[in-house]
C-alpha cells in the first residue's frame, strides 16, 4: 500500500515541529514540511526521512508549488503572538493570515488535494456560562478579538466554500490552548504559558510578576492530544466538511496555572499581579461532543502537561532560545 503524501504548513513553529515528529513515527505517511524565515532543526534536517521546502505563504507561486503533488496538507502556519500584540498591535494576526490561507485553499481546490486540515482557534467566541458548542457563535467577539477572530472565521467560511465546489474534504479545528515542547517560551511573543514557564525558570528573585490579575481563565491542551486527534480525523471523516471543537474539557484561572507551574518547578516565588500590563478579560471552556464522537479523548492533564513540558524545556534550553 503506497504511503500517502502529507504537506505539513509551518514546520518549524510549535504546532508543526510536533506534527513533524509526529507523522514521521507513522509510516503511512510520507512527510514533507514548509519553512520561511525560522530554517528546520538540524536533526530534522539531515535525518533523510523528510522532505522540507522554503516557501512564502503569501506568494501565489510559491504556494502552488509546494501544494502540487500532495494527498493531504495540514495547515499550522500563521503569525501568531501573545496578549501584548493581541491588544496593542492586533492587525498583525490579519493580512498575512488571510492571505496565505486565501492561497493555500484555493491552490488546494485546483490540486485536487485529498484533504485540507486547518487548525483554528476559539477566538470567535463570546465567554458563556456553559461549555460553548460549535454553533454558538453569533458574531459577538471580545473586542481585543475582533480582527483575529473574524480572520479565522473567514478562514474557516472558505474551507466550507471548497468542500461544496470541490472534491477537497475540509477540517477546520478550532482548538484551544495549546502548549507543550518546542512551544514559544520568549516573553514578547509567547502565550500565558510559555511566558509563565519562562519566568519561572529563569526567575532570578524570589518572586515572578504576572501580567493582568490572574482572573482569566483558559482550557489548556497538551500538544500531543491535538496530534493524535489530526492522525484520526484523517482517518475517519466521511463529510466533506467538519468544524469541531477541540480542547481538554476543563478550564483553569492563570492564578491556578502559575500556581501549578511553581509547584512543579520545585521553586518557592511570590506571585506579583501587573494590573496595568494587557489581560484579555476572557474565560471561555468548550464543548468537545463532536470530538468524542470520533472515538478520541484528552488524555494528557494540566499536572502531567506541565511535569512533561517543564522536563522538556530543562533538557532543552538551547532548542528554547534558538526559537525566541
Amino acid at each position: 500500500m503506497s504511503r500517502k503524501k502529507l504537506l505539513i504548513c509551518g514546520g518549524t513553529g510549535f504546532i508543526g515541529r510536533n506534527l513533524v515528529r509526529h507523522f514521521l513515527a507513522n509510516n503511512q505517511y510520507e512527510v514533507c514540511a514548509l519553512y520561511h524565515n525560522k530554517m528546520p532543526p538540524r536533526d530534522l534536517g539531515r535525518s533523510g526521512k523528510i522532505k522540507w521546502i522554503k516557501a512564502d505563504l503569501t506568494s501565489p507561486n510559491d504556494v502552488r508549488s509546494a501544494v502540487s503533488g500532495h494527498d493531504v496538507v495540514v495547515q499550522a502556519a500563521a503569525t501568531t503572538s501573545g496578549a501584548k500584540d493581541i491588544v496593542s498591535k492586533p492587525y498583525v494576526h490579519v493580512t498575512d493570515n488571510a492571505v496565505m490561507n486565501a492561497l493555500l485553499l484555493r491552490a488546494c481546490f485546483e490540486e485536487k488535494i485529498q484533504h485540507f486540515v486547518f487548525l483554528s482557534c476559539t477566538t470567535m467566541y463570546s465567554p458563556k456560562a456553559r461549555p460553548v458548542k460549535e454553533d454558538d457563535f453569533n458574531g459577538e467577539m471580545v473586542d481585543a478579538y475582533f480582527g483575529g477572530g473574524w480572520t479565522k472565521v473567514y478562514n474557516e467560511k472558505m474551507c466550507e466554500f471548497y468542500s461544496r465546489i470541490g472534491s477537497t474534504k475540509h477540517t477546520v479545528i478550532r482548538h484551544s490552548n495549546v502548549y507543550g515542547p518546542f512551544d514559544k517560551f520568549d516573553l514578547e511573543k509567547s502565550h500565558v504559558f510559555g511566558a509563565t514557564v519562562t519566568k519561572i525558570m529563569e526567575a532570578r528573585e524570589n518572586k515572578i510578576v504576572v501580567w493582568g490579575d490572574g482572573s482569566d481563565e483558559r482550557d489548556l491542551l497538551y500538544v500531543d492530544d491535538l496530534l493524535s486527534f489530526i492522525e484520526l480525523i484523517l482517518e475517519k471523516q466521511k463529510k466533506p466538511f467538519e468544524l469541531l471543537n477541540l480542547g481538554s474539557g476543563e478550564t483553569y484561572s492563570v492564578r491556578t496555572l502559575v500556581e501549578r507551574l511553581i509547584h512543579h518547578s520545585g521553586k518557592t516565588l511570590k506571585i506579583e499581579y501587573d494590573t496595568t500590563k494587557p489581560s484579555i478579560g476572557f474565560k471561555l471552556k468548550l464543548n468537545i461532543d463532536q470530538a468524542l464522537q470520533y472515538g478520541w479523548e484528552p488524555k494528557v492533564f494540566l499536572d502531567e502537561g506541565i511535569q512533561k513540558t517543564l522536563r522538556w524545556y530543562s533538557k532543552n534550553q538551547l532548542a528554547v532560545a534558538a526559537s525566541s
